[in-house]
C-alpha cells in the first residue's frame, strides 16, 4: 500500500507541480520507493495533501514528523527532502534553486525558476543578479530579461533601468521594453531616453505616444518661439493639443512670427474643438482674422517683394507662410526658389521645405528635408521630430 502510495507521490511531483525545476529532478527513487517505511510515507501523503491544498505550514509540519522517524534510510531522506523542496517550491521559496544550482543540479529549467522565485518574493537585488546564472545555463531569454530589467524598476534603480533596457535593446524594442524605458527615463530627466522610447512606439504604429514626445520636446531648454511654434504644429497635426492654453499660445505664436493667416486656422481649430470659449479667446481670434485679412490684401506685394530680394530668406518665409495657408504647392516653388537664390540660415529653409513636402503628402522627400536641417542641438530636436511625423506616413 505504501509503495503504491510512494509511486503515486512520484507521479504528483512528475505532473502535479507547477514548477518545472522541481518535477525535474525527481528520480527514479521517487517511483520505486517501495521500501519507504509507513512510518515516513504516511506523513509525506498528508504533507502532499496539505501542500497542494495551499497548506505550506502545515505541509512542512508534517515532513518533519516524517524526518522525526528513527533510522531513516538514506531512500528515505531522498523521498523527505525532494518533498520538502515541492512544498518550498509551491511557497515560492527561492531557497530551493539557490541550493539546487549550488549542489550542482542547475539547469536552464532550474535558472528560471529561480528567477521567478526571487521576483515573486521580491528580493528585486537577486533578481538582478539572476541574470549570469541564467547566462551561465543558456537562458537568458527576452522573458528573462524584460523581468530583469522590471526589478530595476521596482528596486528604484531607474538609471539602471535605462542603462540595462538601451542594452538589451540594441536600436529597436518591444512596446513593453520602450513603455518601462520612457517611465524610468522621465524619472530620472533623461529627456533623450523619453524621446528615443516615445519615437520607436510612434514608427511602430502607436500615434497615441506623440503627446509624450512632444512634451518631451517641449521640455528642451531654450527653445525659441519659432521652434515652440513649430512644435504647436505638430501637436495639431497629430490630434495631440492639450488644452484651451495650447491653442490660444500657439495662435499668438504664429501671429508673433508673421503668419496670422494661419494664427486664425488654429484658434479657429479650438473653437470648433468646443476647446476655446469666452470673450477674451474671440478677442484672439479676431485680431488674427484682422491681421490674416490684411496679409492676404498685402500678399501679391509681399510675393513680388520676396522675389526681387538679394538672398533667399524672403522667399522661404513665404513659402512658410503659403504652408499656413493650405497652400502647399505654392510654398514648395517658394521655398525652393529661395534655396536657389541662397541663405544663409539652411536649417529654417530646409524645415520649411520639408513642410511643403509634407503639406502635399510626398513624405519621403519631406523626411530627407528635415534630416538634412542643420542647426544646433535645440534645432535637431526639432528636426528629429518632423522627421519621425514623416516617416510614420
Amino acid at each position: 500500500m505504501i509503495g503504491k502510495t510512494l509511486r503515486a507521490l512520484s507521479a504528483a511531483f512528475l505532473v502535479g507541480t507547477a514548477s518545472i525545476a522541481i518535477a525535474g529532478v525527481a528520480t527514479t527513487q521517487m517511483a520505486e520507493a517501495g521500501t519507504v517505511r509507513p512510518a515516513v510515507g504516511k506523513p509525506l501523503q498528508d504533507a502532499l495533501s496539505l501542500a497542494n491544498s495551499g497548506k505550506i505550514n502545515a505541509a512542512l509540519a508534517k515532513v518533519k514528523e516524517a524526518e522525526s522517524v528513527s533510522d531513516l534510510t538514506s531512500a528515505e531522506r531522498d523521498t523527505i527532502n525532494q518533498m520538502k523542496n515541492y512544498i518550498l517550491a509551491k511557497s515560492g521559496d527561492p531557497s530551493v534553486y539557490e541550493n539546487m544550482i549550488a549542489s550542482g543540479q542547475g539547469s536552464a529549467a532550474v535558472a528560471k525558476e529561480l528567477l521567478s522565485a526571487h521576483y515573486n518574493a521580491r528580493q528585486y537585488g537577486k533578481v538582478i543578479q539572476d541574470e549570469e546564472v541564467l547566462r551561465r545555463f543558456g537562458a537568458l531569454d527576452a522573458q528573462s530579461q524584460m523581468v530583469i530589467a522590471q526589478a530595476y524598476y521596482l528596486s528604484g534603480n531607474y538609471s539602471g533601468a535605462v542603462k540595462y533596457l538601451h542594452a538589451i535593446m540594441g536600436g529597436g524594442g518591444t512596446q513593453q521594453q520602450l513603455e518601462l524605458l520612457m517611465n524610468c527615463a522621465s524619472k530620472v530627466g533623461d529627456e533623450d531616453s523619453v524621446r528615443t522610447a516615445a519615437e520607436r512606439l510612434i514608427l511602430q504604429g502607436k500615434p497615441q505616444y506623440w503627446v509624450y514626445y512632444l512634451g518631451s520636446a517641449d521640455r528642451t531648454k531654450g527653445l525659441s518661439d519659432h521652434q515652440t511654434l513649430d512644435i504647436y504644429r505638430l501637436r495639431i497635426l497629430t490630434n495631440s493639443m492639450r488644452n484651451a492654453d495650447d491653442y490660444s499660445l500657439a495662435t499668438q505664436l504664429a501671429i508673433q512670427m508673421g503668419f496670422p493667416v494661419e494664427a486664425q486656422a488654429i484658434q479657429q481649430k479650438g473653437f470648433d474643438a468646443k476647446v476655446l470659449a469666452g470673450e477674451r479667446q474671440q478677442r484672439l481670434l479676431n485680431m488674427a482674422k484682422t491681421q490674416a485679412a490684411q496679409t492676404q490684401a498685402d500678399l501679391a506685394k509681399t510675393a513680388a517683394a520676396a522675389a526681387k530680394a538679394p538672398t533667399g530668406e524672403p522667399l522661404v518665409k513665404l513659402g512658410e507662410a503659403y504652408w499656413g495657408m493650405g497652400r502647399y504647392q505654392d510654398a514648395l516653388a517658394a521655398v525652393q526658389s529661395g534655396i536657389s537664390k541662397g541663405v544663409t540660415d539652411k536649417n529654417s529653409a530646409q524645415m520649411a521645405l520639408g513642410l511643403a513636402y509634407a503639406g502635399l503628402k510626398d513624405y519621403a522627400k519631406a523626411a530627407k528635408a528635415f534630416e538634412a536641417a542643420d542647426g544646433d542641438d535645440k534645432a535637431q530636436v526639432i528636426s528629429r521630430l518632423w522627421t519621425v511625423y514623416a516617416r510614420s506616413h
